[in-house]
């Protein structure tokens, strides 16, 4: 079973991200790592390693595999990174971070998703990701300034308060627009206190609510 799953993850990382573009080798192994099945209910173990978003609960979605290598390589993710991830969900981009080195800190508004992403974490050795419960659109601004931040739902604009964590020199990543509609993925950078945005690809994730 765990060899099937290994294989799995090769096979994902060969035929969905390698073709797609995804090429940093830090990231593919993250990939490769990452047990993406236990981040999603038992019943949809056999589809765990497809390129698509799988219901996790609380109308909440795990995102597909792709989405998750090229938001996490868009951030040049470097050991040591300090990295604030918006809307936990499952965990699985929290873990994806915590495999490439940086220190994770964690945001999820859902308390059962926090709970059950918590468990998560303790169960794969990762209990040094530093997650809690409350509104993404606060941040963490105690812990503040961020290397980084991902934002994995989207906002209907850039929260300022995030921006406002984020370290001169540092980037986030973040899907902007209305649920229902297609959204708008950015990568902002932060350059002497300026912020610069390009837009990278169009995306649907679920709404960042408060």
């Amino acid at each position: 079973m765990t060899q099937d799953y290994i294989t799995e993850r090769e096979k994902m990382v060969e035929e969905q991200l390698i073709p797609r573009g995804i090429s940093s080798a830090s990231v593919l192994d993250a990939m490769r790592s990452v047990p993406r099945h236990v981040f999603i209910p038992e019943n949809l173990h056999d589809c765990a390693y497809n390129d698509a978003p799988l219901p996790i609960g609380s109308g909440q979605t795990i995102s597909q595999p792709y989405i998750v290598a090229y938001m996490t390589e868009q951030l040049d993710p470097v050991r040591g990174m300090k990295v604030l991830e918006i809307g936990t969900g499952s965990g699985y981009q929290a873990a994806v971070l915590h495999c490439l080195g940086c220190e994770v800190y964690t945001v999820e508004l859902l308390e059962k998703l926090a709970v059950s992403a918590k468990k998560t974490f303790d169960v794969l050795g990762l209990a040094d990701i530093k997650m809690k419960q409350g509104n993404g659109y606060s941040g963490w601004p105690e812990e503040s300034p961020f290397d980084a931040i991902i934002v994995t739902a989207a906002p209907e604009s850039i929260p300022i308060h995030l921006v406002e964590q984020l370290r001169d020199g540092g980037k986030m990543i973040v899907p902007v627009g209305r649920v229902h509609e297609v959204q708008s993925l950015r990568l902002l950078t932060k350059t002497e206190g300026q912020i610069t945005e390009k837009e990278l690809l169009l995306v649907r994730f679920v709404p960042m609510v408060k």
